[in-house]
């Protein structure tokens, strides 16, 4: 097999490739990749969203974030960064096909996450880059250029790197240890990633992405995989490795279910149908309840649900003994939430789309969840995004992108009988005008040689 030339990143700046990913992406060039148009930009709008560790909590929306401590103690530490502000380095692909200077990107913030001690926090936008930060004391470490835009990035668990899934199927991974290192390619799919995580244990990674599959692959050795979790019927929005029982997996996706695996194995425990948990006025179907969201609360094994286009939380409760989920509240909002996140001493905070109360937090009471009053939390959170409120107004939902992802059906039997038929009177119609009616002179012309012929 002969191996292509590396890819470049930057100018003189080779991307590694020194293996083939995976059966799939070895067999890439040969294969149609089941993307549409729109879908080939796939999730790109700019959404607002949270990212929490520890007491840390990162607000995003647009280009920019607010970073801020939910201890009340700390009233002047804000950071804040704009990604217009950051450094911009051209790639080969940036040029078009005519070799004019492409669409160089928005600079919205695309995905964000914190590492799992929280000392390192990373973004990717839609100029393609990704941003690397340490948190004690907030600083910018690096600013280093990627293929593809990216819809998903999580850290390792020993935290020595960054994983970047792209729309395009491929999964790369960014040295943290070196922040100046170039990526080097792990594996690819045939269409496009909406996710990807890793096991606690740092042996596998899990990718989700529009064509239903959840591969488990080794990650050591990325093109060995382990398992596919097979089972959901529309794209993959979300996954997430249950923190205190590792075997397991929750994923949602655009069919309305959510799913608990035992993703080494990849043997599905538990399907919850989302659309039968809806109220009676509410739009019926599986549509507009892909998750955008799935967090886990270890101190009672509770697990959230945000759907897309609904103003409503989905809670769970994981029994660990049967390994089933059981359903425990419907959380209504009068607003459209853009995220949520558990803070694990304190609940569950709520970013929504209201500008006098943009941030409120959710805490179990008696079993039952309910808003906290106004001064457990502290005014000054939502003062900053007050002050902030123009980046989260122009934010776009997230299930304004996942919309593309659903699979287009087409009857088009109808319309080919139909005009079968249209065609086959058509053709009956012209054969009867060709051929003379019974009785009439010319058929009795004809017949008159034949009965001389007899008589004679």
């Amino acid at each position: 097999m002969r191996l292509r030339p590396a890819r470049k990143l930057l100018d003189g700046t080779p991307f590694a490739r020194c293996r083939v990913t995976s059966l799939t992406s070895a067999s890439r060039k040969g294969a149609a990749r089941r993307t549409c148009p729109e879908a080939a930009g796939g999730p790109m709008a700019s959404s607002a969203g949270l990212a929490l560790c520890a007491q840390t909590l990162v607000v995003r929306g647009g280009s920019r974030f607010l970073a801020f401590s939910t201890a009340g103690s700390d009233d002047d530490c804000v950071f804040t960064y704009d990604c217009s502000t950051a450094e911009k380095k051209a790639t080969p692909e940036d040029k078009g096909e005519d070799g004019q200077p492409a669409d160089t990107g928005s600079d919205s913030i695309l995905a964000s996450t914190f590492s799992k001690s929280g000392r390192y926090f990373a973004l990717t936008d839609d100029s393609k880059r990704l941003i690397l930060f340490r948190t004690k004391p907030w600083q910018c470490l690096s600013v280093r250029m990627v293929v593809r835009r990216c819809t998903a990035l999580t850290f390792t668990a020993s935290e020595d790197r960054v994983l970047v899934a792209d729309k395009s199927g491929d999964v790369y991974s960014f040295s943290v240890l070196e922040p100046d290192g170039c990526g080097r390619l792990e594996l690819g799919h045939l269409s496009m990633l909406l996710d990807v995580a890793v096991s606690p244990d740092d042996q596998f990674v899990l990718t989700a992405d529009r064509d239903e599959k959840i591969r488990v692959s080794w990650a050591a050795a990325p093109h060995s995989i382990e398992s596919f979790c097979l089972g959901h019927t529309e794209f993959v929005s979300r996954i997430l490795v249950v923190p205190s029982h590792p075997e397991l997996l929750l994923s949602s996706s655009g069919d309305g279910t959510l799913r608990l695996w035992e993703y080494r194995s990849g043997r599905q425990l538990q399907c919850c149908d989302l659309a039968g948990l809806q109220e009676p006025g509410e739009q019926p179907g599986h549509k507009g309840l892909a998750a955008s969201r799935i967090a886990f609360w270890g101190q009672e094994n509770y697990v959230v649900l945000l759907c897309e286009c609904i103003p409503v939380v989905f809670v769970f409760q994981l029994d660990a003994s049967r390994q089933q989920l059981v359903f425990r509240q419907r959380l209504t909002f009068p607003h459209r939430v853009w995220d949520v996140v558990f803070e694990e001493a304190r609940g569950l905070w709520v970013l929504q789309d209201c500008r006098d109360a943009p941030l409120v937090l959710w805490r179990p009471v008696g079993g039952e969840w309910q808003a906290a009053p106004d001064g457990a939390m502290s005014p000054r959170l939502c003062s900053h995004l007050r002050e902030s409120w123009a980046m989260l107004e122009g934010s776009v939902g997230t299930g304004d992108s996942f919309r593309s992802l659903y699979k287009a059906t087409f009857d088009n039997m109808t319309s080919y009988l139909k005009k079968k038929e249209e065609r086959l009177q058509q053709q009956l119609k012209k054969k009867r005008q060709r051929s003379p009616f019974p009785g009439s002179p010319e058929q009795t012309k004809k017949a008159c040689p034949g009965q001389s012929a007899l008589s004679c």
